[in-house]
């Protein structure tokens, strides 16, 4: 059985939304962050020598990664879906979008939240780095959403089943407003409305409501 263990707000949401788009039958745990320090249980934290989420168990194999994960469950239990072939027109597009969630976006997100609390001042060189990185990226989503319906392309792939945690979730860690992106949230809202991503959040974060606009 394909086992699902999600730890409350994080990545691992990603991977619920994934089995739900594929329809999957699946087991889903979640758990909940500690009380002290918000971060993983002892027992999520056990999992996978990495001890942090996404993690799948299915029979005996255990994997973390988030990218990982999503081409192991399209292949082995999605016949491919939301993973375009090579001769797909899409096909560069969503490997782009794919890789560069969580290669570049959130790396630089990540080194964005390490530099505020680290105090890092305004004359800091990797504080400047980080934050032209980050401008540039933002202005790439926007662009790249006025281009096509969908970060892979014109249909729904795991590129924004990897996207848009850190376009949501991700954000609520820093409070950042998209008031000046039109086209990202546009697409949220698209997304929103699907009924898989729905039954996601739903069962991943239950009583929390998505962070879409």
């Amino acid at each position: 059985m394909l086992t699902v263990h999600h730890l409350g707000i994080s990545q691992s949401e990603r991977i619920v939304w994934l089995c739900e788009e594929l329809g999957l039958d699946y087991e889903l745990k979640r758990y909940d962050r500690r009380s002290d320090n918000r971060l993983a249980p002892d027992d999520y934290k056990a999992l996978h020598p990495m001890g942090i989420a996404p993690v799948i168990t299915d029979g005996d194999l255990v994997l973390g990664e988030s990218g990982a994960i999503c081409d192991y469950i399209c292949a082995k239990h999605g016949d491919g879906r939301l993973s375009p072939g090579p001769d797909d027109p899409d096909f560069a597009d969503h490997l782009f979008w794919f890789h560069w969630s969580n290669g570049t976006f959130m790396t630089t997100l990540m080194m964005q939240l390490v530099l505020a609390a680290g105090g890092g001042g305004e004359g800091n060189p990797a504080k400047a780095f980080v934050e032209d990185r980050g401008k540039r990226s933002w202005t790439m989503i926007e662009i790249r959403l006025g281009e096509a319906p969908f970060f892979g392309g014109r249909n729904l792939t795991t590129a924004d089943i990897m996207m848009v945690y850190c376009l949501t979730t991700g954000r609520a860690f820093r409070g950042m407003s998209i008031d000046a992106y039109p086209n990202l949230k546009a697409y949220l809202q698209r997304i929103g409305e699907r009924p898989a991503y729905k039954r996601a959040m739903h069962k991943a974060e239950p009583g929390m409501t998505p962070m879409l606009t």
